[in-house]
């Protein structure tokens, strides 16, 4: 069984990087490349049901936006490089899913870019890459 590498993806130069890292391991190790993209979600708000209704809408059609964006691009771009691939996109906490992928899909690392495309939270917050090397069930490689 070849191993996965899981890339957190969603799209900024920073992950492109590292997906570019762990694509040249995947390759090296004959392993497979999981593309996870995690959009962000909150359960902690006060809805009604109409609006709780709306909401999980427009989850569902985000959701379906973002898995045709990354199967259509950078997928297929990867597919035709002869990497395997599987895509997986959740929606939740980016770091704590990270890590359930990884232990999901038996990974044996995760690679993500140092800073996302929501760098000023990450500033203010705290990063994915930071609580992510504190939660992760597998080593972690933070690309520059």
């Amino acid at each position: 069984m070849s191993d996965k590498f899981v890339v957190g993806y969603d799209g900024s130069v920073s992950a492109r990087r590292a997906l570019e890292f762990a694509v040249e391991r995947a390759k090296a190790q004959g392993g497979c490349i999981v593309l996870a993209h995690v959009l962000e979600w909150s359960p902690y708000s006060f809805l009604t049901p109409k609006e709780l209704e709306e909401r999980h809408k427009r989850r569902r059609e985000e959701m379906t936006r973002a898995e045709e964006q990354i199967n259509s691009s950078v997928a297929e771009e990867l597919k035709s490089a002869g990497v395997p691939v599987e895509v997986v996109i959740r929606y939740g906490s980016i770091a704590d899913l990270l890590g359930k992928i990884a232990a999901e899909v038996g990974a044996v690392q995760i690679f993500v870019g140092r800073e996302g495309q929501s760098a000023l939270e990450a500033r203010i917050f705290g990063s994915v890459a930071g609580a992510l090397v504190q939660t992760s069930p597998v080593p972690c490689t933070i690309v520059p």
